[in-house]
């Protein structure tokens, strides 16, 4: 048989849908599965999203500008300057979601075996990306008990080596829910400054902050316009995950010459997706203060109910709508298995992310799961007793 690459075969598989075989078994066994395991909002996208498809009156899918239409760039730089970013058409390359926009900018910076360093747990896919663009990922590791906070200048200063290119963050973070703060973002910059290093934030879940924290992006500071790059999406602010509409945003005109050859390949961001994603520009304020709310009662209700289950601890989270929660298990992947294939109750159960998968070091999180509050309330009041009994089952099996 012909040999397959080691590039592919050695790719981490995906904690959030590694047990997805197991989930689709439970279903088809009639057990109703509530998932917490991936970020898929159920939140109505914006009206004005959905409606400019079905009215069109397109004859044809033409081929758009690569580096998406100026028309929607336009628009993006419209709602960037209400949160106070100066940003222009020419700073902006859209591309397929932000998992392209993060392939493009590792392929870009890095070549093979070149550094990104990433504080952890992080989304897991960043890892897989690196792993597919020959990209080395140097973990940086925070902890639970310090709820997940930026470690150490010092720390991170001490990763960098000469093949060094990047540091990683995602603000808020996926999959911890922490923010950082401006002292972090400033001090990171520095340091990116310093090294002459790219600093990269992903910045999806940027509308996501609660507790009337003010979420800070990294492309405030002109003095690392040289440096800073932003990823965003309409993916999670507009419950338009199957658009896979993203961006890259950076005032460094070269990187952005350079990143616009890697969308030459794939000729054009897909035509619908991005008249979806245009028209949700078009939401009124009340449509993200509507969804804030919802996710704030819903953080409030699965905490409430979580601190309730002897043995469990959670990171509170500040920001998207993700929490890290250790359990008093031993091994949270063969937990979370066991939920999906010798567990119900009252014909349900639930899917979790087992935490492990959001660390290089697999040791690591080993008894930590993954939560999303994607659910509305009552389900997630729901999974928080299925947990609690599947645990009492799972330490008496």
């Amino acid at each position: 048989m012909p040999q397959l690459s080691q590039k592919g075969i050695s790719l981490p598989a995906s904690p959030i849908r590694k047990l997805i075989a197991f989930a689709d078994l439970a279903k088809r066994n009639g057990i109703d599965v509530l998932h917490l395991n991936i970020g898929q909002p159920d939140i109505k996208a914006p009206k004005e999203a959905l409606q400019v498809v079905k009215e069109s009156s397109l004859e044809l899918l033409p081929y758009g500008p690569s580096q998406g239409t100026e028309t929607y760039r336009s628009k993006l730089c419209e709602y960037y300057t209400k949160r106070g970013l100066s940003i222009v058409p020419e700073n902006i390359l859209v591309t397929s979601g932000a998992s392209e926009a993060i392939y493009f900018t590792f392929s870009v910076l890095c070549d093979a075996d070149e550094e990104v360093i990433i504080p952890e747990p992080s989304y897991a896919n960043y890892n897989g990306f690196a792993a597919a663009a020959n990209v080395k990922v140097v973990p940086i590791v925070s902890t639970f008990e310090d709820q997940f906070k930026l470690p150490d200048i010092e720390e991170i200063a001490a990763k960098i080596g000469s093949k060094t290119k990047a540091i990683l963050i995602c603000n808020p973070s996926n999959p911890t829910g922490y923010l950082y703060g401006p002292s972090e973002i400033e001090a990171l910059g520095q340091l990116a400054l310093k090294h002459d290093l790219f600093l990269i934030v992903d910045e999806v879940y940027r509308e996501f902050v609660y507790d009337g924290a003010i979420h800070h992006s990294v492309l405030k500071n002109e003095d690392w316009r040289d440096h800073a790059i932003m990823i965003d999406s309409v993916s999670k602010r507009y419950s338009l995950c199957g658009a896979r509409v993203g961006c890259i945003v950076s005032r460094n005109t070269h990187f952005l010459d350079v990143a616009l050859k890697f969308a030459h390949l794939r000729l054009s961001p897909a035509t619908y997706a991005l008249m979806a994603s245009e028209a949700a520009l078009d939401a009124p304020q009340a449509y993200y203060d509507q969804v804030i709310e919802e996710y704030t009662h819903r953080r409030s209700v699965l905490i409430g109910a979580l601190e309730k289950i002897q043995g469990v601890q959670i990171s509170k989270p500040k920001g998207a709508f993700y929490c890290i929660v250790a359990l008093p298990v031993e091994d949270a992947e063969d937990f979370s298995k066991f939920l999906l294939t010798d567990f119900s109750y009252q014909g349900a159960t639930v899917m979790l992310a087992p935490a492990s998968g959001f660390y290089s070091d697999p040791e690591l999180g080993k008894n930590q799961v993954r939560i999303a509050f994607v659910l509305e309330a009552a389900r997630l009041q729901q999974a928080a007793t299925i947990l609690k009994k599947g645990l009492e089952a799972y330490q008496n099996s």
